[in-house]
């Protein structure tokens, strides 16, 4: 698999191997020293590497086009969105300072206009220089006010969390997880973490292994979670950044 690699971690998982060893023993016969090969089954830790892909252009719109469907699919149960919740704060004096509720209103207005010119690029099967130089740029600026708008909504966490924006982010979020995913054993090539040609068989392999206990998976999920996380909000992390985290992640101090 030729792609490239947003990060790559190991997990060993104990598992009963067959282990073999070699010893001199004198022949009864010929009173000869001969090798004898003998087969025992161990327990062993064995490792496996959790890999995180890139996605490609085609996955980025298909999680794009996720985010807008949980989106929608929240408005018309009724639940808030962060623009309109900051708007209610910001006209009746509640959590958020007037500022930063003006800053986020803004920021949610620059994300929307970027998200929309860039989808009309994205759309186009054949695109010129220009119009490829024109998306590279959107989605810079894209992840950059996505940046902004995080940092800004960390003071007011709690006040975010359960907004039509925060569900649909999280459902992305877990839409990469299931795409991105795979598992190597030793030898042996790279495999989907989670198995189904569709997202919503891919959803069901996921909900399996958390709810029956697959080892590997339990090693490995809070890692999964916090790797794609951090990089789908941060603007391209280099590798010396995952592996702060995962050193932060080893000693408990997250």
């Amino acid at each position: 698999m030729n792609k490239k690699i947003i990060y790559k971690f190991t997990v060993k998982k104990q598992e009963e191997v067959e282990e073999e060893s070699t010893t001199n023993k004198k022949n009864k016969e010929t009173g000869e020293m001969e090798k004898v090969t003998t087969t025992k089954k161990v327990k062993k830790d064995v490792p496996y590497d959790v890999i995180i892909y890139q996605p490609s252009r085609r996955q980025v719109e298909d999680a794009d086009m996720e985010f807008s469907i949980e989106m929608s699919r929240c408005i018309k149960k009724g639940v808030l969105t962060k623009a309109m919740l900051a708007k209610k704060y910001s006209d009746s004096g509640g959590l958020l300072t007037e500022d930063d509720s003006n800053s986020l209103m803004r920021l949610y207005r620059e994300l929307s206009e970027t998200q929309e010119s860039l989808g009309r690029l994205l759309s186009k099967k054949e695109r010129n220089k220009n119009e490829q130089k024109k998306a590279d740029d959107l989605t810079e600026k894209f992840t950059e006010t996505r940046k902004q708008i995080v940092d800004l909504e960390t003071t007011y966490q709690t006040v975010f969390n359960h907004t039509a924006d925060t569900k649909a982010q999280n459902k992305t979020i877990l839409w990469y997880m299931l795409h991105l995913s795979y598992i190597q054993a030793e030898g042996k090539d790279p495999e989907p973490f989670f198995t189904g040609s569709t997202n919503e068989e891919k959803e069901d392999s996921y909900y399996e292994k958390d709810e029956n206990g697959d080892e590997i998976f339990d090693l490995s999920k809070e890692k999964l979670m916090t790797f794609i996380s951090y990089w789908y909000f941060s603007q391209n992390p280099s590798e010396e950044d995952f592996q702060k985290l995962e050193e932060e992640l080893d000693e408990g101090s997250l």
